[in-house]
């Protein structure tokens, strides 16, 4: 389908405005319209998340409205804002949600290049370009990673670490955190310090494992170090709401 000619502009992007000194050119509305949607297509939402946003983020509990709230002041601080976010809590209660709505926020009110990846599958497709049939290098890989002004790490800690996981993931922090770049992540895991009585509840102790122990006291105390925590808590959303809401 061809795309649509701005209607206001003919497609030049410039538009005439008349003003007390005379007549001047300013860009059309259309121009950052089209700029912003580059920045999506670039920015690599999965489809299923595409639609996450501020005003559809559904809140619960106070947990759900002060994460809201640090996710909104994160977007009206940018570019000020030096540190990230490290949204902690059991499955279904909004983190991925409220960080793509927060990137979301930034691409259309601030044009700021960012990109979501999974933690799970960015390890696999660094590991995927040490094979012989190959396409894509590591350095295709990490490109987007460390250039985006802001990262969106998806399910921190998804996939227990090993040696070769817990450097890579901390060369990408490390050049990030170095570049003055912002990174959100998202985690099922909380964490308590190894000498501290664990008071957390039960549905974030997955078995007695915490974030150091799927990701090293290294990177934790890295992330730590450049990221607010924010908690989130309360019940499987996509278990208690969405299931008793199908219908077939």
């Amino acid at each position: 389908m061809p795309e649509r000619t701005c209607p206001e502009c003919q497609g030049t992007e410039w538009i005439l405005v008349e003003s007390g000194s005379g007549t001047a050119a300013k860009r059309c509305k259309c121009f950052k319209e089209r700029e912003n949607q580059i920045l999506f297509d670039q920015a690599n939402i999965p489809r299923r998340y595409r639609d996450c946003a501020f005003k559809n983020f559904e809140i619960h509990n106070d947990s759900h409205k002060d994460a809201l709230k640090i996710a909104k002041k994160f977007v009206k601080n940018h570019p000020v804002q030096d540190i990230g976010l490290l949204f902690m809590g059991p499955c279904g209660v909004g983190k991925t949600h409220l960080a793509v709505a927060t990137i979301h926020e930034l691409i259309e009110k601030k044009n700021v290049p960012c990109y979501f990846c999974d933690f799970r599958e960015l390890i696999r497709n660094i590991q995927s370009t040490y094979t012989p049939d190959s396409s894509q290098s590591e350095s295709d890989v990490l490109t987007p990673i460390f250039q985006k002004d802001v990262l969106v790490l998806d399910e921190l800690g998804a996939k227990r670490t090993t040696a070769w996981v817990e450097e890579t993931v901390f060369y990408i922090i490390n050049n990030r955190y170095n570049n003055k770049k912002l990174t959100i992540f998202t985690s099922n895991y909380l964490d308590s310090e190894e000498d501290e009585e664990d008071t957390r509840e039960s549905y974030f102790k997955k078995g007695g494992e915490t974030l150091v122990d799927r990701i090293g006291v290294r990177l934790r105390s890295r992330i730590y170090e450049m990221c607010k925590i924010v908690e989130m808590w309360g019940k499987d959303y996509r278990k208690e709401i969405k299931q008793a809401g199908y219908r077939f």
